[in-house]
């Protein structure tokens, strides 16, 4: 069926790169499409890498059955993003179109030659599953670059280049480099960036060329001129314009320049009446009907019907769910164009990819002329999550083991090698195509199911200083660089044997002598190699969490010093103190990061170092760096000194103030700042209580139990030293915070003054009951409600002293449930909650409140800055016009953090819940991180996403080395529990969080993790089940 013009090639042996390996989805041979009888024609098509291939077909065979066969010799399983495109005998570059018959599109086709290329331009690259689809995508977009398609700036351009040179000939060489350019032109005006486009590539040592491609098309796709194909027009005054297309919706350029977009949920018909191209808009009721209808002129009719029909194919490939249904024939006479689109919706494609089981055969890159190590391809392997940058990265604290079955299957052993069995359950994943949150929501608009706001991104994956998201090195246990060489376990490097011959890349290396099978001594050494105790998950959460509790320094040491150091209005003597109080702490916690990440690839195996089994042991490590810790205490007790100092400075200059605020509207800082500045206060706390589970779980006549023992004793002097400390700062914090939600407060933290409670009670006035939000302090109750300021504020409607007030249940006197009615020295109020357990939390802490009040020397404080009818709202005023679901909206909850709709105040007023300063104080103790796998209700994949939560919420990563979150999940209001049965989840340690319709579930990689996460969410999720301490003393 397949005749090629120059040399012969077998599906999965093409692209004429014998030496250059990469890994598709299908398996060679596949059978071809069935083809009506008649006479067989020739037609040739010519690839994305510039090779011609001749098909033969049936003279009745639609355009779908050669477009079939295209994709059969390519073993192609995502190639409905792709087309056939000609010239007509109007000398009109036209797709083919599959339902048609290909010799009545082409007249002549002994002369024509049809391209294979791209043509739905998917916004995010890590939406193609398959490395080949990559591949296919990179060669589209140097050809678009080649030809001045795709417009950019030198930069930009450099990089893309950079990344192609770099797929092509591998590693940065001067004089092979130089060579390359001045043979190959990538860019038009190639010659006056040549410098640039070799400094880019000098960076790229060590890159795959698969990641080559992933890098590109992350660059690629933050282009204005992404996949855009110009369409000459003339609006209605005749001002020369283009028409575009993309998945959002039509477009509008002058020149190169977008100048509107008409998104697809604001287009109501597209037609063409002869040349002119008409988009009829849903009517909005602040225009005029006569707007709704937008009217192009185009250069005739044929551009119209062109240009329509590629619109009609975009809106049915990115919007619908399925191939839409031809319309029935009619029986007298005809109106309007037949025209549907053919072939499968991106949402079919997603589900087929994700539902089938594909098997991996290698293809050939043209001009490559270096391996392409597909086992360290983004998502080349069954994992496919998270989609990232460094493939490495998503194994990087894993087990050995992890990582070697992971190449292996990357380089498409069929089946998985006995050494590749998991023991954390992290190891059978099903493919998932949509792998990183921006994938998630995109998937889930794509399938009907409503995405949860909580896990929308609305940031790009790369990082926030670079564009490229540039791929993160993993360096293993001997140094080797990307998994090029395995080091002292004695597995070899990837596609090599141990004679040195290159391995097919269908050869696992982890099978050798034919696959032997394990003996009984082989299977022991394995076991050490995979740790199940307890002692190490604990020594795995010391580590996990330090990478966070680091992260979180640097948010102090790097990102904050680096914005106030380029402000001289900030005091020198500020800049100074934080810099002395926390740079050392930094830089002592780096080396003791490094000395858990070394033990821990000890105790999994990653070195001989296991098999004396010298290393299975945290608590000398532990004992070695606390006592240097101790040496520090003296930073440690300035650290409170800092915030006073911050806070002061921000009172007394206004520029401060904003420097501090606009930092805190930052990415990084995704925490209130104060939080951070208490950090290595509250990691003491994680020390020992990790310390008090390792005692706990060893026996006394352990190794590792002495050291354990004598690190704790120092740990908990260390804490009872600074408690006091802890506690005055804790509430000092919680009083900053709380300040920048109310308006209408002067001088909140007041010396003496104790946060002791804040949430939703509902006050009954004339009007009825209406939501307020309450603040219970040592000296006052204070009630507000929803202000309507961009920033979100609650403002003060009144302030009840406790000293003198009595509190008296209420619900048969008014009638209302769960009610109390409170009893002041000049006015009485009403008020009701939304459940029992949560009027009797309110009851209780009010009661001790006043206790508090009874015994302080100061009863008449006032906090409001004027009276409070200056204050005061009416009580019925103003509806509150957001609600749950704008917390849960169609934007992420860190989208909205810049507005501060996303604080703790916010979540408990939209989830009608409370939070006290003891549930605060257990939420500093119950920090946690590591990988967790999510799925969403609705659908069949799981996704590895690094997960951190504090302060009641889950911050999600793409790995530990991210800068900041992609997105978060406030918990408060949420339950966890376990799936039952007919949930179907028939994995091992899965936990489910659920609030109203939105359900998550997410799964650990051990029994012990397993209950860890559990404890932690419930501390958060379950406040009122759990018996809490009598005071704030008894948590330390």
């Amino acid at each position: 069926m397949v005749e090629p013009a120059d040399r012969p090639s077998a599906a999965g042996q093409r692209l004429s790169a014998p030496e250059s390996f990469g890994v598709s989805t299908l398996e060679p041979g596949l059978r071809a499409p069935a083809q009506p009888p008649g006479r067989l024609v020739s037609i040739r098509v010519q690839m994305l890498d510039d090779t011609q291939e001749v098909f033969q077909i049936s003279q009745r065979s639609p355009g779908k059955v050669l477009f079939d066969l295209v994709c059969v010799h390519l073993n192609l399983a995502e190639g409905d993003y792709f087309g056939l495109e000609y010239q007509d005998h109007r000398k009109m570059t036209v797709w083919l179109d599959l339902l048609k018959p290909t010799l009545k599109q082409i007249r002549r086709p002994k002369n024509t030659i049809l391209r294979f290329v791209v043509k739905f331009f998917p916004p995010d690259h890590t939406q193609l599953s398959e490395e080949l689809t990559r591949y296919l995508f990179a060669l589209q977009i140097k050809h678009d670059l080649a030809c001045g398609r795709l417009i950019c700036n030198d930069t930009s351009a450099a990089l893309m280049v950079s990344h192609i040179i770099q797929s092509e000939i591998g590693d940065f060489d001067e004089t092979q480099s130089w060579q390359h350019l001045l043979h190959n032109k990538y860019l038009p005006d190639q010659d006056a960036i040549r410098d640039k486009i070799t400094e880019c590539h000098r960076k790229h040592v060590g890159q795959t060329p698969a990641v080559s491609d992933y890098q590109l098309l992350e660059i690629a796709r933050r282009l204005e001129m992404y996949g855009v194909r110009l369409h000459p027009a003339k609006d209605r005054e005749g001002t020369k314009l283009s028409l575009a297309v993309a998945h959002t919706g039509v477009l509008v350029f002058q020149g190169y320049t977008k100048i509107n977009a008409f998104n697809w949920s604001k287009v109501r018909k597209l037609s063409f009446k002869r040349k002119r191209f008409l988009i009829k808009l849903r009517a909005d009721p602040t225009q005029n009907a006569h707007h709704d209808t937008l009217e192009f002129a185009m250069a005739s009719r044929d551009c119209c019907k062109i240009f329509w029909k590629i619109c009609v194919e975009y809106h049915a490939f990115f919007r619908l769910f399925e191939e839409p249904k031809p319309k029935p024939k009619p029986i007298l006479f005809t109106r309007g164009s037949s025209f549907r689109f053919s072939g499968r919706t991106q949402k079919q494609i997603i589900d087929y990819v994700k539902d089938s089981e594909l098997k991996k055969v290698p293809f050939e890159r043209k001009h490559s002329k270096i391996l392409s190590n597909s086992g360290m391809s983004p998502q080349s392997s069954s994992f496919r999550v998270p989609k990232e940058s460094a493939m490495s990265v998503q194994l990087a604290d894993q087990p050995d083991s992890a990582r070697l079955a992971h190449q292996a299957e990357s380089n498409g052993s069929e089946e998985p090698p006995a050494a590749a069995s998991s023991t954390n359950g992290f190891h059978d994943i099903p493919a998932a195509p949509g792998s990183d949150p921006i994938q998630s929501r995109q998937n889930h608009h794509g399938t009907g199911s409503a995405p949860d706001p909580q896990f929308l991104n609305p940031e790009s994956p790369g990082s926030e200083d670079s564009p490229l998201g540039s791929p993160h090195v993993v360096v293993n246990g001997n140094g080797s660089v990307n998994g090029q060489g395995m080091g002292s376990t004695g597995i070899l490097g990837t596609g090599h044997s141990p004679e040195g011959r290159l391995l097919s890349p269908l050869t696992s290396p982890l099978l050798t002598d034919a696959g032997c099978v394990r003996n009984d001594d082989e299977e022991e050494a394995r076991r050490k190699k995979f740790p199940t105790d307890k002692a190490y998950f604990i020594a795995k959460e010391l580590l996990t969490t330090e990478r966070t509790y680091l992260k979180d320094l640097q948010v102090i040491t790097e990102s904050f010093q680096g914005v106030a150091g380029k402000d001289e209005a900030f005091p020198d003597s500020v800049k100074n103190l934080i810099s002395a109080s926390y740079d050392p702490v930094y830089k002592f916690h780096q080396g003791f990061l490094r000395e858990v990440e070394q033990r821990l690839a000890q105790w999994e195996g990653r070195s001989n170092a296991h098999i004396k089994g010298d290393y299975q042991r945290i608590g000398d490590i532990l004992l070695k760096n606390i006592q240097g810790l101790r040496q520090l205490t003296v930073h440690l007790q300035k650290h409170s000194e800092c915030l006073v100092e911050l806070e002061r400075t921000c009172r007394s200059s206004r520029k401060a103030e904003a420097l501090c605020r606009d930092f805190e509207q930052q990415r990084v800082c995704y925490l209130p700042f104060n939080i951070f500045l208490l950090r290595p206060l509250h990691r003491l706390l994680h020390y020992k209580l990790i310390l008090e589970r390792l005692c706990k779980h060893y026996p006394p006549t352990h190794d590792d139990f002495r050291d354990c023992r004598a690190a704790l004793a120092d740990i908990s002097e260390m804490v009872l030293q600074l408690q006091g400390t802890m506690m005055k700062m804790e509430n000092f914090q919680k009083l900053l915070e709380l300040k920048k939600d109310l308006t209408g407060i002067d001088n909140l933290a007041f010396p003496g003054r104790e946060f002791i409670r804040l949430g939703c009670l509902s006050k009954l006035s004339g009007k009825g009951l209406q939501q307020r939000m309450f603040f219970l302090f040592s000296d006052c109750l204070v009630y507000t409600s929803r202000g309507m300021t961009p920033s979100n504020q609650f403002k003060v409607h009144g302030q009840l002293p406790l000293y003198g007030m009595t509190i008296r249940e209420s619900e048969e006197e008014w009638g209302v449930p769960h009610s109390f009615t409170l009893f002041g020295q000049r006015q009485s109020v009403v008020v009701a909650a939304s459940c029992a357990s949560e009027m009797e939390r309110w009851v209780e802490d009010i009661r001790m409140a006043i206790d508090l009040a009874e015994q302080s020397s100061s009863p008449n404080t006032d906090l409001l800055s004027t009276s409070i009818s200056d204050n005061k709202l009416s009580e019925d005023g103003g509806t509150e016009l957001e609600s749950e679901e704008e917390l849960c909206g169609s934007r992420s909850s860190l989208e909205r953090q810049g507005h501060r709709g996303n604080t703790t105040v916010h979540v408990c007023w939209h989830r009608n819940t409370s939070v006290s300063m003891v549930d605060f104080s257990v939420a500093v103790e119950n920090q946690l991180s590591g990988n967790l796998l999510r799925k969403f209700k609705n659908s069949n994949g799981w996704q590895k996403l690094w997960v951190v939560f504090t302060n009641f919420s889950l911050f999600f990563y793409k790995s530990h080395q991210d800068d900041y979150p992609l997105a978060s999940l406030p918990l408060l209001g949420y339950s966890v529990t376990v799936p039952s049965e007919s949930e179907n989840i028939h994995k091992d340690y899965v936990f489910k969080l659920h609030f109203k319709s939105h359900v998550y579930y997410f799964r650990s990689e051990s029994e012990y993790t397993f209950e860890r996460w559990m404890e932690v969410i419930r501390s958060a999720t379950c406040s009122a089940s759990r018996s809490l301490p009598s005071t704030r003393k008894d948590l330390y």
